[in-house]
């Protein structure tokens, strides 16, 4: 199957009443549907593409440096305010006119266009930082395995499918200490969780200086992604919950 009929089929499911999905437990106060809920987490795939190039990209960013020597710290997020993709400019800013091969580039589609000017002024007067249009995912996820760590500064997150997809493609993961991406990144097993700017920038440093530290966390992440996430599976759930749809009658 390709990953066309795989999202078809993901799609179709979404659209029948008959199907409800839960990452919970059953409630008792509805016995009946226990038979129609299932629970599967998110099937990651990544795609990068083999044609990407990175000396152009950075070119492109405004970065003159070195790729030999670089470290790029990759936020992708939407722009708007939960994403919070401003928390840890300063810092790392600071952090850039102390070690000029470090850089800071935020990747995503301008969801709000108010906050999105807030940020764009703030990135262009903000040294070591750059901010990136909206890519493909192909190209997406080749930024992403040509950078040196992925990070997520969310407020709030559910589940952040880059996170998974960083520790897919073997890129080590730092993230904000909150729920959402706790649940996902453990501290120094399958990534580096922080709680305040600071505190980035040390865990940061660690990272860039500790290559045993960056190979555990990237293996871990690897691993946990092929156990927990694995999007074959997925689309198993979703190939045998279709043949229960199309076999059962309606209610």
């Amino acid at each position: 199957m390709s990953l066309f009929q795989y999202e078809l089929e993901k799609w179709i499911l979404f659209l029948s009443s008959s199907f409800v999905k839960f990452h919970q437990k059953t409630s008792p106060g509805v016995p009946h549907a226990k038979d129609k809920i299932y629970v599967q987490s998110q099937g990651i795939a990544t795609v990068p593409n083999t044609a990407f190039n990175w000396n152009t990209f950075l070119q492109r960013s405004e970065i003159n440096q070195s790729a030999d020597n670089l470290h790029v710290f990759l936020l992708i997020c939407g722009l708007r305010q939960v994403k919070d993709p401003l928390y840890l400019v300063d810092a790392f800013s600071e952090w850039h006119q102390e070690e000029p091969n470090i850089y800071m580039v935020i990747v995503g589609p301008e969801v709000d266009p108010v906050f999105t000017r807030e940020v764009k002024a703030k990135v262009k007067r903000t040294p070591g930082v750059r901010l990136i249009r909206e890519m493909a995912q192909e190209d997406l996820h080749a930024v992403m395995k040509n950078c040196f760590a992925l990070v997520n500064s969310s407020v709030s997150e559910g589940m952040s499918a880059a996170i998974l997809e960083a520790m897919d493609l073997e890129v080590p993961v730092l993230a904000r200490n909150i729920p959402g991406n706790s649940a996902v990144v453990k501290h120094e097993v399958t990534g580096l969780l922080f709680s305040d700017p600071q505190e980035f920038v040390q865990l940061a440093k660690r990272l860039v200086s500790d290559p045993a530290l960056e190979k555990t966390i990237v293996a871990n992440g690897r691993e946990y992604v092929r156990k927990y996430h694995s999007w074959q599976e997925e689309r198993q759930t979703y190939r045998q919950l279709v043949r229960t749809l199309e076999r059962s009658p309606e209610d």
